[in-house]
C-alpha cells in the first residue's frame, strides 16, 4: 500500500467504525424503518446524507482557510482529533446497551426533513468534520479539494451503511431491538475505534 493510499484507507475505516458505533442515526433509522417501512427509511437516509454533506462542505471551506494560514493548526488538530475519537470510543462503550430513539411518524418529506435536521444539529457529526477530517489533509497539497473529496467519501460511506441499516431493520426489527444481541458487537466497535485513534496519532506524526 503506497503513501497516498494508506491515509485514505485509514480515513474510510474511521468513518465506517464511527458510523457503526451507537449514535442518533443508527438508532433512529433502525426504529423508523422497522415502524414505517423501507420507503420511510430511504427518505430519512436522503435527509441524513444531505445534512452530512452540508456540514462537511461548510467545514471544508473553513478548514481550508485555517490550514492555509496557520501551519501550527495541523498539530493542534492532530491532538484534538485523537482525543475526540477516544471520547467517541468511551461513549460507545458506555452506551452499547442503550436504544431509546423516539418513534417517528409522518410523510416521506417529513422523514427527509427530520434526517436533515438531526445531522445539522448533531455535534458528533460537526466535530468529526471540524476535528477528525483535517488529520487526513496533506499540508503539501491544496486543502480545499482534499477536504471536499474526503467529505464526499465520508458521506458515501455513511449512506451505504445507513442503507444497510434500513434494509436490515425493515426485515429484522426484533433482532435490532434486542440490546443483549448487539451489546458485544457495539463494544467491539468501541475498542476498534480507540485503536484507530492511537494508530491515527502515531501515523500522522510530522516527519
Amino acid at each position: 500500500m503506497d503513501a497516498a493510499a494508506s491515509p485514505l484507507f485509514a480515513f474510510i475505516l474511521t468513518v465506517v467504525v464511527i458510523e457503526l458505533t451507537p449514535g442518533p442515526n443508527m438508532a433512529w433509522l433502525a426504529v423508523l424503518s422497522a415502524d414505517r417501512g423501507r420507503r420511510a427509511g430511504l427518505a430519512a437516509v436522503l435527509g441524513v446524507a444531505a445534512g452530512l454533506a452540508l456540514l462537511g462542505l461548510l467545514a471544508a471551506l473553513g478548514i481550508a482557510a485555517l490550514i492555509a494560514r496557520s501551519p501550527w493548526l495541523f498539530e493542534t488538530l492532530r491532538y484534538g482529533g485523537t482525543a475526540f475519537l477516544l471520547w467517541l470510543a468511551l461513549e460507545g462503550w458506555r452506551s452499547a446497551g442503550e436504544s431509546s430513539p423516539a418513534r417517528m411518524t409522518g410523510s416521506l418529506r417529513r422523514h427527509f426533513r427530520d434526517g436533515l435536521m438531526i445531522n445539522l444539529l448533531n455535534p458528533k457529526a460537526g466535530l468529526f468534520y471540524l476535528i477528525v477530517l483535517p488529520d487526513y489533509i496533506r499540508p503539501d497539497l491544496p486543502s480545499l479539494p482534499q477536504a471536499i473529496g474526503l467529505t464526499a467519501i465520508s458521506v458515501g460511506v455513511a449512506t451505504a451503511i445507513h442503507l444497510a441499516i434500513v434494509a436490515m431493520a425493515s426485515r429484522a426489527s426484533v433482532w435490532l431491538a434486542d440490546s443483549n444481541q448487539t451489546r458485544l458487537f457495539r463494544r467491539t466497535l468501541a475498542v476498534l475505534l480507540a485503536l484507530i485513534a492511537i494508530w491515527l496519532f502515531l501515523d500522522t506524526r510530522p516527519a
